[in-house]
């Protein structure tokens, strides 16, 4: 945006003082002007007397003329030199001030041309410029963060969507270069692949919907949700040799009903799908709390490291060792959880349970 150009804030400062030490200069005079010449008659009367040849005269008693030519050449002198004090004090003082800004000024900069690893990192006692700096420094922290996971993401979903079409691309070069194979097994083999970029491309879309909180809030009940969500799952747990538990209170929050099924279905299907080959448990919980509702996942399962655990919200993040060969998704369904879940002012919270498996909670504000 182009400015005008204008005073700086140093100077700004500066004639501030000034002019503040000046304006305290005058109502000073002002005081002993009035509490001290306003009692001086101005003219002073004294009267003859008879005195013996060689005696002096009468003393000088000055009157109200002589007092204001006297009190004002001191009076501009004293003025003249508060201005020049003040701006000399005021603009070494506001140098000293602003100096703080400066490295502001130049981490702002820096960020701006794309250096985001810069920090302030202000020395001294917590003051307004340094809470100032501290915010930036958090910020930047968190902006460069972002911008490493968006990256990270591009290029994940990159590589995601490239595979199916190089699979299908070369399915299309084997049948062009034969024509004599078998056109069934191609299309079913292009349906699968198809299929499955279709989910690729379905789950980015949710998660980019989730990102951008382009979704209307409504009064939703944790609870129903999860027993919708374990509902729809229990034909699948019940293949796998599964058993799910539910139990809760009644958990009101406000929200989109879609997008928080879309939840509680992605982490009962990753608990039922990462569980143990037979006799495995999942249990769904909602808790109320003063001023949240919870809606817990838990499942046994193999033993996971607390390394792999904080990777796994990450898109395509897939935890290999977690894997089964069948229902493996696309790898974005606790990334679109942690996506709909900020998008819903919550927290998420993944921990490796002790004796195996993992304990997802999610935390949402409770409705008024």
């Amino acid at each position: 945006m182009d400015r005008e150009p204008g005073l700086s804030v140093r100077l700004k400062l500066t004639l501030s003082y000034a002019g503040f030490l000046m304006i305290a200069g005058i109502l000073l005079l002002a005081v002993v002007w009035v509490f001290l010449l306003r009692y001086v008659p101005e003219e002073i009367y004294i009267p003859a007397r008879s005195e013996p040849p060689g005696f002096p005269g009468p003393p000088f008693v000055p009157d109200r003329d002589a007092l204001e030519r006297a009190f004002a050449p001191k009076v501009l002198a004293a003025l003249a030199f508060l201005l020049v004090f003040g701006l000399v004090g005021g603009w070494v003082l506001a140098g000293h001030m602003l100096a703080p800004l400066s490295h502001i000024t130049k981490a702002t900069r820096l960020a701006g041309d794309g250096s985001l690893s810069h920090r302030i990192q202000l020395d001294g006692r917590n003051d307004e410029f340094r809470e100032l700096a501290d915010t930036f420094d958090t910020m930047l922290a968190r902006l460069e963060a972002h911008v490493a996971e968006q990256q990270r993401f591009a290029a994940n979903a990159s590589h995601e969507l490239r595979t199916p079409l190089a699979i299908t691309q070369t399915l299309l070069d084997v049948a062009r270069n034969d024509p004599n194979q078998d056109t069934g097994e191609l299309v079913n083999r292009l349906h699968l692949v198809n299929t499955r970029a279709i989910d690729l491309t379905e789950a980015l879309l949710l998660l980019s919907r989730a990102d951008q909180r382009a979704f209307t809030r409504e009064h939703v009940d944790l609870s129903l949700i999860a027993e919708e969500a374990t509902e729809t799952l229990l034909p699948l747990a019940e293949k796998h040799g599964l058993t799910i538990e539910t139990s809760g209170d009644i958990a009101p929050t406000t929200g989109s009903h879609a997008l928080l099924l879309q939840v509680a279905t992605n982490l009962v299907h990753n608990a039922i799908v990462h569980n143990l080959p037979e006799g495995g448990t999942v249990w769904v919980r909602t808790h109320v709390r003063p001023k949240t509702v919870a809606f817990t996942v838990e499942n046994t399962g193999k033993k996971l490291s607390a390394h792999l655990v904080a990777t796994l919200v990450e898109p395509f993040q897939r935890g290999t060792e977690r894997i089964r060969t069948d229902h493996a998704g696309v790898g974005l369904g606790l990334a679109i959880v942690k996506s709909i879940v900020q998008a819903h002012d919550g927290t998420l919270t993944l921990t490796p349970r002790q004796g195996g498996g993992l304990s997802v909670t999610v935390e949402l504000p409770a409705a008024r």
